[in-house]
């Protein structure tokens, strides 16, 4: 099994390649329980808090604050076995899919 330092960096270089010239910063740890990554592209962010596993322990206030933050963009905690939803949450909230615009008849 990974270290979560060694599955963060991973998913970090898989976040800079789905979505090319995106900024990735590291939040650092003065607020305890705060998401571990901002992700930032074009005119929208997102956060992920990264564990090594599903099963791994949580930091106080870490729910509160995925919730709280879900609700205003995206955010999620992130482990190898849910890796491709969360990847795939990040695509819907970056590039939403545009729906077709349907001419009206006259």
């Amino acid at each position: 099994m990974k270290k979560e330092s060694d599955f963060q960096k991973d998913l970090i270089d898989e976040i800079e390649a789905m979505f090319p010239g995106c900024i990735i910063e590291k939040h650092d740890p003065y607020r305890r329980g705060f998401p571990d990554l901002i992700i930032l592209y074009k005119d929208k962010w997102a956060m992920l808090e990264c564990k090594r596993e599903t099963n791994a322990s949580k930091r106080p206030l870490q729910d509160h604050y995925v919730e709280l933050l879900n609700g205003m963009s995206f955010c999620s905690f992130v482990y190898p076995e849910n890796k491709q939803e969360v990847l795939d949450g990040l695509q819907s909230t970056f590039e939403p899919k545009r729906t077709a615009c349907i001419p009206r008849s006259e």
